[in-house]
């Protein structure tokens, strides 16, 4: 199916490498139409599809997305089953595309806590597309910010402890070299959609000078053009970084 046209990008700065987006407001689509949750995490997924197409057509080098935080284990079982089985789908429907397209595929969080087959097919698709030239798909899976922190500093007290690091040697650069980003750009816009404003433990450190973009479109209803747009509100942005 041939993608959409994308809106061209209004103002004179270049979009951000880096783009992060809390999906967030399946469950509220799907609750305005009378439909079961799986619904509206259904096409979400068809929206993540979407809005990573329109991030590679605009340019944008990373695309960090929030699949499922360390908290979201607290959800009913069968929403945790159906969200699994989802994830299971889109890798084996979405990789040979990511492939052709030269993505590189990245995993974040403590995905390896997840079932062994999943863990398998995701080891899988990141091997397959390491090598790829392209832009970058970062999927955060059973993330969370703060435990990202936590395992940082743990690995440089313990290499402090052990005296291979002086801690007067520890720096924002030399903390920022433990975090699961480190190899990536820094971020530049942090979305979240369904009109809630918080970080809700993702990228926490990451965001300290990042723009941040709330809109109310559910997740679900996030396409092409509201990403257009998102960037474009970002480019009409003065980013200082505490200067003046």
């Amino acid at each position: 199916m041939a993608a959409k046209a994308i809106p061209a990008l209004g103002g004179d700065t270049a979009p951000p490498r880096h783009v992060a987006i809390i999906m967030d407001g399946n469950g509220r689509w799907a609750k305005k139409r009378f439909l079961p949750r799986i619904a509206g995490h259904k096409q979400g997924v068809e929206a993540v599809r979407r809005v990573a197409r329109a991030a590679r057509a605009l340019g944008v080098e990373v695309l960090t997305l929030y699949a499922f935080s360390s908290e979201n284990w607290r959800r009913p079982e069968e929403e945790v089953r159906d969200l699994m089985g989802l994830l299971r789908h889109f890798l084996a429907s979405e990789l040979d595309e990511l492939v052709s397209e030269g993505v590189r595929l990245r995993v974040i969080g403590d995905w390896r806590g997840l079932a062994p087959d999943l863990v398998g097919m995701i080891d899988a698709a990141v091997a397959r597309t390491v090598a790829n030239p392209g832009p970058t798909l970062v999927i955060a899976l059973n993330y969370g910010a703060q435990a990202e922190i936590l395992t940082a500093a743990r690995r440089l007290a313990e290499q402090a402890r052990d005296g291979a690091l002086d801690p007067a040697a520890i720096d924002e650069a030399r903390f920022e070299a433990e975090l699961e980003t480190a190899d990536l750009p820094p971020l530049d816009l942090l979305i979240r959609t369904s009109g809630e404003q918080r970080l809700s433990n993702f990228l926490l450190w990451q965001a300290a000078y990042a723009e941040l973009l709330f809109v109310d479109t559910l997740w679900p209803d996030f396409d092409e053009k509201a990403l257009a747009d998102a960037l474009d509100r970002f480019g009409q942005r003065q980013r200082r970084f505490g200067g003046l």
